[in-house]
Parts: C-alpha cells; structure tokens; sequence
C-alpha cells in the first residue's frame, strides 16, 4: 500500500480533523470509514475509459460487455473494501512495560462481531513498521505493532490507521483513530554490574539476619508477586488459603537502594539508569530491598509486583515534581 498517504487520505484527515483520545471499544460506522482509489485503482478506470472509447469508436458490442463487466467488477470490489473495516470494533490491549531502547509492543485487538470474515486489516502508525491481521467470523484477533521506545516514562500509541485494500487491491479505506493506549518505558540499566550499596539492617538490629535461601524459618502469608518456588504447595493442600516460607541467611538483609549513593555530578538520566541496574540486581541475588527517592520512598520488599514498583518509580521519576532537585534526598542520612 504505497500509497497509503496519498492526498485524498491527506485531504481527509484536514476535513476531519484528530476526535482525541477515545476511551473503551470504538466502533467503525459508516462515518468513520474513508475509501480512495489505489495507483493501480486510477490505472484500471484509465484502461476502462480507453476500452469504452475504442468500443465506441468501432462499435464493437463485446467490447462495451467487456467494459461495462470490468466496471461493475470494479465498483463491488469498491463495496467489499469498505465492508471490510465496516462495524470493526477497536480495543486497547495489556501492554508490557519495556526499557529504554528496546520496542514497545502495542496490542491493537480488533473485534469482528459479523458473520464473515475480514481478511488483510493492516496497521499503520507514523515511525513504526506495517503490521496485519485476519479475523474470523465472530471472532477477535490482536495486531500488534512494534514502536521504539527511547526515552523512559509513559509512551502513548497515539493517532493511527487501520485500513485495508483487499479484495482486489483496486481501492483503499482507512479509519484514523486513537485509542488509550500506552506504554511503561523503564530507564534502561546501566551497562555492567556497578557495585551495590552496602546491605544494612535498616530496622537498626545489628543482629537480625534477614531473610534469604538458607535454613527455613517459618511461613507468613501470600503476598502478589512472592516467588512461585517459595509458596509453601503442601501447605496449601491442607488449607484453603497460600502461604509463603521465610528463610533465614546472609544474603536476606534489607538493602536499600538510595538516591544520595549516586553521584550528584552524574546527569539525571544517568542516575535512574544506575539506580535501575542496582534495582535489577538487588532482585536477581534475593535481596529485600527497598528504594529512595528524592520525595518518594518504596519500604523494602521482594517479587515482581516489588520490582515493578520500584522500576516505575524510576520511570515517572519527575525533578520538577520535587522543586528541580536533583541533589541530596531532604532527611536522608
């Protein structure tokens, strides 16, 4: 679809200008739909013309049947074109959250309610590469198109198209829209292992040991995102209910992660990418770990609901929501 951007789309998106962002399913109705010929399109009507010429000229009878066959042909395969996207019923998908220079994978979910299928539904957003999709019968199906995500923070989708050229190539229709969806972009981790910040018991008791993967040290109750292999199944066979086991060790201290370790000469982008690989490693070795933020503190914890947390913290991190600081975090020791 070359020309996919050519002036009567153009032209179309000028008249009807951006709706916004819209909220829940949109459904495509007739008013939505846009339909122009392709290149190959103009080139079947030129041919047409020369063919009803030439039959009227020579006064050939097969000829205008010939002609007037193509035409009709022409005109359903325009009506197919536009029953294709009519009555489609557009969702926003459940999108993973990504790091900085990786592709965020938006899920566009396209919903066929009718009774035939629709086949060849592309989509296309500015910057990032075509993607299609087939919907059977009654049945809905997931387009998922990839954007890159430079810069952490909330990357929205934005305004795109969702259009088609099937059956014959000859026409093409399009809807613009712009659904709520985003994307959670994680600064992404600086390069190698920088060292950790020295593990502290943070309640202050030199002689708590912490939790860790030695010696099992009793059960509490399931928490969202505790560590599958630490779910105590037997436990939950007996009981209605899960719980968690603790161990006691070395490695369970409570380590937290802190603005004031980074160096206040580093830029602030720099800082969140160290703070980011400490959050990812402290995670990766078993550590209850805990992050502090200039105006923000996460208490220590464990699991992916924790890292997600703390990753998301560093992600919508905002200096200006803090006055501009980017120094020292006020209080801290």
């Amino acid at each position: 679809m070359a020309d996919r951007v050519a002036l009567g789309d153009r032209v179309a998106d000028w008249i009807f200008p951006a709706r916004g962002v819209e909220h829940g399913p949109v459904l495509l109705t007739q008013r939505r739909i846009y339909i122009v010929p392709t290149r190959q399109g103009w080139l079947f009507t030129v041919t047409l013309l020369l063919m009803l010429l030439a039959s009227i000229n020579y006064n050939l009878g097969l000829g205008y049947v010939l002609t007037f066959l193509l035409a009709g042909l022409g005109v359903i395969g325009m009506l197919h074109t536009w029953r294709n996207l009519a009555y489609l019923e557009i969702r926003p998908g459940r999108v993973e959250p990504v790091f900085a220079g990786e592709a965020a994978r938006f899920p566009v979910v396209v919903v066929n309610q009718a009774g035939f299928g629709r086949l060849a539904i592309g989509c296309d957003r500015a910057d990032a590469p075509l993607a299609y999709g087939d919907i059977a019968p009654r049945d809905a199906t997931t387009i998922t198109v990839e954007v890159a995500a430079a810069r952490r923070g909330w990357l929205a989708f934005g305004r795109f198209r969702l259009f088609t050229g099937y059956p014959l190539g000859l026409f093409y229709a399009w809807s613009r829209l712009e659904i709520d969806l985003q994307a959670l972009v994680y600064p992404q981790p600086e390069a190698g292992e920088p060292a950790l910040p020295v593990a502290a018991d943070l309640d202050g008791d030199s002689g708590h040991r912490g939790r860790g993967a030695d010696d099992f040290a009793g059960l509490r109750d399931y928490h969202p995102g505790d560590p599958p292999r630490h779910i105590a199944w037997k436990s939950a066979a007996r009981s209605d209910r899960l719980h968690t086991k603790l161990f006691d060790g070395r490695v369970g201290r409570e380590l937290l992660l802190n603005w004031n370790d980074t160096s206040s000469a580093m830029p602030l982008d720099a800082r969140l990418s160290r703070l980011a690989r400490w959050v990812l490693m402290a995670d990766q070795r078993g550590f209850d770990y805990g992050l502090r933020l200039p105006a923000r503190d996460i208490r220590p914890g464990t699991g992916a609901a924790h890292l997600h947390a703390c990753l998301e913290a560093l992600a919508t991190f905002d200096s200006r929501a803090n006055g501009g600081q980017t120094g020292a975090v006020p209080g801290a020791t």
